[in-house]
């Protein structure tokens, strides 16, 4: 096994191991269904920033060792990211029990975000592989960008069934750091070739 291949099974070991305790808990009787909506829920919204979070420092610091790293696995993240957000759902489920009532929720705002959020993240989980990158060109980066909007649904299903903006918007605050650090580094570049420089 190559040296990269362990150390991205090492990062899925780690990434596994809050689904692992949460449902653990759950199989025990420790805690209820409800009381892991909101921890895989925050997973998945933790997982999706740090999958975003790299572009744009790369785009504002450059290609450096650590940043390198960090795009080398963040595909992995997003995957990850995914995965949460499923256990999310599948806590719902269980926790729901009965169809009639899941559908009776639907129409409630605080509920179809998170639908529609998951449904924006299946595309960019599905084409997270090299040959799907390879097999769509320029267009792979186009489906990745529909996590922004899920990243952006999954923040306003937490506000509307918390109303406590504070921690999402600590969560958020990195990204939107890289997100200023990128125009600065945009007008920067830009700034640059006009110059000749």
């Amino acid at each position: 096994m190559r040296r990269g291949d362990v150390a991205r099974t090492f990062l899925w070991i780690v990434l596994a191991i809050p689904a692992g305790l949460m449902l653990y808990n759950l199989a025990r009787g420790h805690v209820l269904a409800m009381d892991l909506l909101h921890p895989s829920g925050e997973m998945s919204v933790r997982l999706m920033i740090l999958a975003l979070l790299p572009g744009p420092l790369v785009n504002f610091f450059g290609r450096n060792r650590f940043l390198q790293g960090w795009l080398s696995i963040r595909r992995n993240f997003g995957v990850a990211a995914f995965v949460y957000a499923m256990l999310h759902l599948a806590i719902y489920i269980f926790d729901m029990r009965l169809l009639s009532a899941i559908l009776d929720e639907l129409e409630l705002p605080a509920i179809w975000t998170g639908w529609l959020a998951l449904f924006l993240m299946i595309p960019p989980a599905a084409i997270s592989f090299d040959r799907a990158m390879r097999a769509l060109g320029r267009r792979w980066k186009q489906v990745q960008r529909l996590a922004y909007a899920a990243l952006g649904l999954s923040l306003i299903h937490w506000l509307l069934l918390d109303w406590h903006w504070q921690p999402a918007l600590v969560h958020l605050t990195p990204l939107m750091i890289a997100w200023v650090l990128r125009l600065i580094g945009n007008s920067r570049n830009r700034t640059l070739e006009r110059s000749g420089i």
